[in-house]
């Protein structure tokens, strides 16, 4: 149904198997972030990985759905998927103007102007009266699901958190493998042969962004969930750094790259945080190492090689 290869269904088959398990190991709210950083990685890869175009204000819809679904959830008292839900329509719509913007440019202006229209969102987030300011939307409640169950446990919300990903995860593999999918290849591999065969390539490229944005949002408002929080930190330009680095680090154009990518940045960012103020240091030379030595990412590497060796 959704188009996995043999060995893609093994590791999808193996990913469902470990976020069964990782609870009984590691800390829930520790792979809730993992989980919702992934898919905001996901969704990330969608757009650079299969449709060529690199974005670096990616941390505006993500920030902006984080904001919306804390508001949601704290002021209109709204049920838990509702909340993450208007998440993922206010970054597709903030996404639909700014990509509208965007893709009539191409390559490093592309990216320079979706970076200036998330400082947009940033100073906005920083001056409007729902959002906080400096201090956020702080003590957001764990709305419960359809209003009737509770997530106020950590394990409730993992499971919560854990479907939403395995849904984004799933809708984005169907898109890839679709014709539409398929199109959007052809125009990041040649655009001028795409359009000389008929495809309004604007139009698929606006669609694959607000797709993109869609998600990012959805990942954003599931992660205000998490730690009933949304602050700058959400939209600021270093967000849309960080899920680069994520999607670099498991493998650009890979479909289980991003998951990789964001569990190591995670375990990183969390078991480094004893060394203080070296923590970006010892990040810096770690993310170099792995460039080095994985040039098409963890998962893009190791497929690779297993290709070589079949």
């Amino acid at each position: 149904m959704f188009g996995f290869s043999r060995a893609q269904a093994i590791a999808f088959a193996i990913m469902l198997a470990a976020i069964a398990a990782a609870p009984s190991v590691l800390y829930p709210v520790f792979l809730m972030k993992v989980l919702c950083f992934a898919l905001f990685a996901c969704a990330f890869n969608l757009l650079i990985g299969f449709a060529g175009l690199l974005s670096l204000g990616h941390a505006a819809y993500f920030g902006m759905g984080s904001y919306v679904a804390a508001y949601a959830a704290k002021t209109w008292g709204v049920s838990a998927e509702i909340a993450i839900l208007l998440g993922g329509l206010v970054g597709a719509a903030i996404g639909l103007v700014f990509g509208w913007l965007a893709i009539r440019r191409q390559g490093i202006y592309f990216a320079m102007i979706t970076l200036a229209l998330s400082q947009m969102i940033y100073f906005f987030c920083l001056e409007a009266a729902f959002t906080g300011g400096e201090d956020g939307i702080q003590q957001v409640p764990r709305a419960a699901l359809f209003g009737l169950i509770g997530m106020k446990s950590d394990m409730a919300l993992y499971w919560l958190i854990a479907g939403v990903f395995v849904l984004g995860f799933l809708l984005i593999h169907r898109i890839v493998h679709s014709p539409f999918g398929q199109v959007l290849t052809a125009i990041r591999e040649n655009e001028p042969r795409a359009i000389s065969l008929g495809y309004r390539v604007d139009d698929y490229k606006l669609l694959a962004f607000v797709l993109s944005t869609f998600l990012s949002g959805i990942a954003g408002g599931a992660k205000s969930q998490v730690f009933g929080i949304a602050t700058l930190t959400d939209v600021h330009w270093s967000m849309g750094g960080e899920v680069v680095l994520m999607t670099l680090l498991g493998g650009i154009g890979t479909i289980f790259g991003p998951l990789v990518g964001a569990l190591v940045f995670g375990s990183l960012e969390t078991y480094l945080a004893q060394f203080g103020d070296w923590v970006t240091v010892t990040q810096g030379g770690i993310f170099i190492l792995c460039v080095i030595a994985f040039r098409r990412g963890i998962v893009g590497e190791i497929g690779n090689r297993l290709r070589l060796v079949l």
